[in-house]
């Protein structure tokens, strides 16, 4: 495939990862950034840059124009924020825009980045694509936003014919973590010995690399509406934390705390953040969550899109090295 690939969010860490992966297919890519973002993520990859916003629908008229294909990665990711309005509007407006853009120029071959958070819980073996949830069961704006981002989507698939696949990566793990992400921030306190201790909960990791490639997967092979799941091992949070204590040769945190004691820090945090502006490390929502085991499986991808994903020690070792280059380990 030679065409132009748009891909938005591409500054940060999916994107800039879904960017390289088309790179690496000999594949034209433009990213539409934001002029006030971070670009480090863009510093040594060959590729156009469309200026604009996602409320701005100018821009992203320009920003489609020439494409044969989108990925709409773009998306305000953060569990606590001060403005919750304004990231219902960038992830549900600046998605309903972008879709009607590339709808006006034609661009049949879509895939939205949604999220494993829109799903509901499964068995011990973890929740499918069909685990039903409703808003009700949303934690938090962030979840919320991508709820009703998706709906949004899926009802512009059915009632205005846009061709578009949904992907919904689990936890990605591994290299270009600039902001960093909820997980990235995790992996940085584990890896310099900040996390003593830790609640009984788990995740499904995945390497971002191998998200990345489930995207240009589902863009090439995946169903119009349909949902696929991007996901990796099944962990709880001792086992991750376990790993990095293991990679960076520190002993592991033995202490399991109850949510219930976390609860009194997760308050003064959060008030902490509302003064300084900056993302509380533990914060109310994030207890909320992890009242749940958020395990998932990939079934489908796999048997559909081909999709394959590395060990997660992998996708470990490869996030401490490119936080330990990058300055973050102190």
């Amino acid at each position: 495939m030679s065409g132009l690939a748009l891909v938005t969010g591409a500054t940060g860490f999916v994107g800039a990862a879904v960017a390289r992966a088309l790179l690496r297919r000999g594949e034209r890519v433009r990213v539409f950034v934001r002029p006030s973002s971070d670009r480090r993520n863009l510093a040594d990859l060959d590729v156009e840059t469309a200026l604009g916003d996602l409320e701005d629908e100018p821009s992203l008229r320009a920003a489609v124009a020439g494409c044969d294909s989108v990925f709409h990665v773009a998306a305000d990711y953060r569990l606590w924020v001060r403005d919750p309005p304004a990231m219902m509007r960038a992830n549900i407006d600046g998605t309903r825009l972008l879709m009607r853009s590339a709808m006006a120029a034609g661009i049949a071959r879509i895939v939205y980045t949604s999220s494993v958070a829109v799903l509901g819980h499964g068995d011990g073996g973890g929740a499918d694509e069909t685990a039903p949830s409703t808003v009700a069961d949303m934690i938090g704006p962030y979840k919320r936003s991508k709820f009703l981002a998706e709906a949004e989507l899926r009802r512009m698939v059915a009632e205005e014919g846009l061709r578009a696949a949904i992907v919904n990566p689990s936890t990605p793990v591994g290299p270009g973590d600039v902001k960093p992400t909820p997980t990235g921030r995790m992996i940085v306190a584990a890896a310099t010995g900040r996390m003593p201790a830790y609640v009984d909960t788990g995740l499904n990791v995945v390497h971002v690399d191998d998200v990345a490639e489930g995207h240009l997967l589902a863009r090439d092979k995946g169903r119009v509406g349909e949902r696929y799941i991007l996901g990796g091992e099944n962990l709880t949070l001792a086992e991750i934390l376990t790993a990095i204590a293991r990679i960076v040769g520190r002993k592991p945190p033995r202490v399991q705390l109850p949510r219930r004691a976390l609860y009194p820090v997760a308050v003064v945090a959060e008030a902490w953040g509302r003064v300084t502006g900056r993302e509380p490390l533990a914060t109310i929502d994030g207890l909320r969550m992890a009242r749940d085991r958020m395990w998932y499986r990939s079934d489908r991808a796999e048997r559909e899109l081909g999709y394959r994903h590395r060990p997660a020690e992998l996708a470990f070792l490869d996030a401490v090295r490119w936080f330990r280059d990058a300055g973050y380990l102190g």
